[in-house]
């Protein structure tokens, strides 16, 4: 029985009978297998009912998770070190991700996660993108960004946004093998996001939307195929002549100068031009001129992911150095034995935590309906800046050997740097979250 056809009947199931069907059942049926075939597409249907957030004693620990989440953690663990680990140092040299790789997310279904299983999915909730994104950026921050874009943006615009005509025509492919991209930055306009100038109009038979333009530092353009692309339709009504559209490359989208980067160099960066690109009428995403909504309510979930992946790069460079120090041996004992060692691991364990579970919260607040863009900033901004904290602390207490990439541990610094920058900038969420405290209190 193919993975769909798998994940569709466990829906029906569950419609028919969810409270008499053991969880336990279903997801053991369903164990995810790191092997090159679409063994995690359906590791779970379900998204977890809002009652079954708190238990009879009491609120629960951010450390609750559903069995499925709990397999879903250890498969792409094994897939991480087993597929991925191997060519790490490869991709970081050759600044290219390795089409195996990309083929092997699809394959283990991590590519549509929160898409429901009509349409190839896993129809899984939130905080499972969350783990997924975290588990692959302890081995590979670049592999964990384009993951992350794929889910938490691309797939999440099309899932909220589109009508069912365009999700059913996209996502299937999306779900499959299909890469996606988001093109909301450019040249002019990075943190002013609205200040864009890449323009759209309608074809004189209004049957097309015509883009000019160009946008710049946008994850995944070089392997993409599908490009949720931002346009401005009308410059005097501000942000709000901005729509959204999906873009096929097919359609004369042309991926022009590769960024040569710092870090997260596999994950590729380049600039993406439109000439007189004809998408047709049906491929706008919600309304005219509601563009900029979209963005705004998708950058939000976006930044829980980059926390994310700062927490699972941070934890990545904390177990390479913290092992190293156990083995490498002065004075006749290893280094990790020395008082000064253990206290500053001590700190940066300390700190991965209150970040981990920052991020979780952000997570599971957006599961639960509730508001969580304040959580979001500050997981996001917390993560990135113990993530430069842990992988820094990680080259110093591997000393010689750190500093080399021998260890593999000063590619998690240079990578680490991008936190603070994309998906919002350290001082955009400052921004933020002093807004919205200011709104809390009544100023």
């Amino acid at each position: 029985m193919s993975m769909r056809m798998l994940a569709r009947q466990t829906t029906a199931l569950r419609s028919a009978a969810r409270g008499a069907m053991s969880a336990r059942l279903v997801a053991g049926s369903r164990v995810p297998q790191v092997v090159r075939a679409p063994a995690v597409r359906a590791f779970s249907s379900s998204v977890m009912r809002a009652e079954e957030y708190e238990n009879p004693f009491g609120p629960n620990s951010l450390y609750k998770y559903t069995e499925e989440e709990e397999m879903l953690r250890e498969a792409v663990r094994r897939f991480a070190e087993t597929e991925v680990q191997p060519l790490v140092e490869q991709m970081d040299e050759n600044e290219k991700m390795d089409p195996k790789i990309i083929k092997g997310l699809f394959e283990q279904g991590l590519m549509a996660i929160e898409t429901s299983p009509e349409l190839g999915g896993a129809g899984s909730g939130f905080l499972s993108a969350v783990i997924v994104i975290e588990e692959l950026a302890k081995v590979d921050p670049s592999v964990s960004v384009l993951c992350d874009v794929h889910n938490t943006l691309v797939n999440t615009v099309l899932r909220k946004y589109a009508n069912d005509q365009l999700r059913e025509k996209y996502m299937p492919s999306l779900s499959e093998g299909m890469l996606g991209s988001f093109c909301l930055s450019e040249p002019g306009s990075g943190s002013d996001a609205f200040a864009m100038k890449t323009s759209v109009k309608k074809s004189d038979d209004g049957k097309h939307y015509i883009i000019n333009g160009s946008k710049m530092w946008i994850t995944n353009s070089a392997e993409a195929e599908f490009f949720i692309v931002f346009a401005q339709g009308d410059a005097s009504k501000g942000y709000k002549g901005i729509s959204a559209f999906a873009v096929t490359k097919d359609m004369g989208v042309e991926i022009a100068k590769k960024e040569r980067k710092l870090g997260i160099r596999a994950s590729s960066t380049c600039t993406v031009n439109f000439d007189e690109v004809k998408v047709p009428v049906e491929n706008l995403i919600g309304e005219e001129g509601k563009g900029y909504k979209i963005a705004i309510e998708i950058l939000n979930e976006g930044r829980v992911g980059i926390g994310a992946q700062m927490v699972g790069l941070a934890q990545g460079a904390f177990d390479k150095a913290v092992a190293y120090a156990f083995e490498r041996e002065q004075f006749g004992q290893p280094i990790a034995k020395f008082q000064g060692m253990q206290f500053q691991m001590s700190q940066i364990a300390t700190e991965i935590e209150a970040a981990r579970l920052m991020v979780y919260n952000a997570a599971r607040l957006k599961e639960e309906g509730r508001p969580f863009t304040k959580q979001a900033a500050m997981a996001k901004l917390f993560a990135s800046q113990v993530a430069e904290r842990a992988a820094g602390k990680a080259i110093e207490w591997c000393g010689g050997q750190g500093f080399t990439r021998e260890q593999g541990i000063e590619k998690f610094w240079r990578d680490s740097k991008i936190g603070a920058i994309y998906e919002g900038t350290s001082n955009i969420q400052l921004h933020t979250i002093f807004n919205l405290l200011a709104k809390e209190k009544g100023f």
